[in-house]
């Protein structure tokens, strides 16, 4: 499938996101929201999903970073 059939991925694409902006894995539907951070991978509250480490992952199901979808 390309990249535009899933228009609201991420895909590794900064210029996609605001500060505030939420995503959601689309594996296990895991919800990163920057004003709460992630508290399993120790990322402070006020980070926005952009800044995360290249290693992060999701806390639920270890989905790449890549996979998450932006929420509206």
């Amino acid at each position: 499938m390309s990249a535009a059939f899933f228009a609201g991925s991420y895909g590794g694409c900064a210029a996609k996101l605001s500060d505030t902006s939420r995503l959601e894995c689309k594996i296990c539907w895991y919800l990163y929201d920057p004003a709460e951070g992630d508290s399993y991978w120790q990322i402070p509250p006020g980070t926005p999903f952009s800044r995360l480490p290249d290693d992060w992952s999701c806390p639920n199901c270890d989905g790449r970073k890549d996979d998450f979808m932006v929420m509206p």
